[in-house]
């Protein structure tokens, strides 16, 4: 079932708690909140990569049954309806055992989830054969009536929905959408937000953590709202019969990555997190929203233990 926005926002309330005290942006968002707004699903994306020797140290593992039904818990207290899960397919056997035990988990946890696939790299003409691959492998094991935790699966007007994070320009979109429409029933194909020649092919495009045009900033000022501006407004006048993905984030800092380009996006004492929200609801209908993340600590945008603290000069 949707999570109505008038429970998310006074949970989110609490999230933002756990930072700073500031009365006048927490009146600001009880003042925004409208229980006539449609509802939507609230979704965060989650990173099943931790306890792998390749990543950080979190102090869990991305495959502990107590972990996972414990986030799953702790999501839905806070109107999160369910987890889009990072999966690379063979190329990434860990991620593919999380990936498992979520999907499992999720159905007894009356929690939903769903697959962001992160597009091979391959060149040479390989990476479209290794995404009908990966996805063929997915239906087969994910999606089939009697897969483990089937019912868990999101959907869209009875249609299974998949994320696709880009990483190249290698794959051909016309020859895995060809495949997909052979799927009973075919999937929804949702892409991030960026230019691509395979526009057509797509049933959507969700919103991602952006600084804007102005790019990051060193202060970390720079948030993203003329990203999220442009991307709803585009939806609206380009693509209005397509699906739109709204974002919402904390903030950014990639500095404890292995691949860190020192880019930053300040919290602002809770205020990203807060405007990003609010800009959401600023458009409609909008059947879901993307949080992005639920514990990437990578890339600092996890909201899974709260927002960062302030200190008073910051208040």
């Amino acid at each position: 079932m949707a999570q109505h926005p008038l429970r998310l926002w006074y949970a989110l309330l609490l999230l933002l708690l756990q930072g700073c005290t500031q009365p006048g942006l927490h009146r600001d968002l009880i003042q925004n909140v409208s229980s006539m707004e449609a509802e939507r699903r609230v979704l965060a994306v989650y990173e099943p990569w931790f306890g792998h020797p390749s990543h950080i140290s979190v102090g869990y593992s991305s495959q502990d049954p107590v972990v996972i039904r414990k986030q799953m818990d702790e999501a839905k207290s806070l109107g999160i309806s369910g987890f889009v899960v990072d999966w690379y397919g063979d190329r990434e056997p860990f991620l593919d055992r999380s990936y498992a035990l979520i999907q499992s988990i999720a159905s007894e946890k009356q929690f939903k989830v769903a697959m962001m696939y992160d597009e091979t790299q391959t060149k040479n003409g390989q990476a479209t054969d290794d995404t009908l691959a990966a996805f063929d492998k997915f239906r087969r094991t994910y999606l089939a009536p009697n897969a483990p935790g089937r019912e868990a699966y999101l959907t869209y007007n009875g249609r299974p929905m998949i994320f696709i994070f880009p990483k190249s320009t290698e794959t051909d979109w016309n020859r895995v959408r060809a495949e997909t429409n052979r799927w009973d029933p075919p999937p929804l194909l949702i892409y991030e937000d960026r230019s691509t020649p395979y526009a057509g092919v797509f049933d959507g495009f969700y919103a991602w953590v952006n600084p804007g045009k102005k790019g990051f900033a060193s202060d970390g000022s720079n948030w993203g709202e003329d990203y999220l501006r442009g991307f709803y407004q585009r939806m609206q006048s380009k693509y209005p019969d397509k699906i739109a993905v709204g974002a919402a984030w904390a903030g950014f800092d990639d500095s404890k990555a292995s691949w860190s380009l020192n880019r930053h996006i300040s919290q602002r004492c809770g205020r990203t997190f807060a405007d990003t929200l609010r800009i959401s609801r600023e458009y409609s209908p909008l059947p879901f929203l993307l949080i992005a993340t639920w514990n990437d600590y990578e890339e600092g945008t996890a909201i899974e233990r709260g927002l960062r603290k302030c200190a008073p000069n910051n208040h």
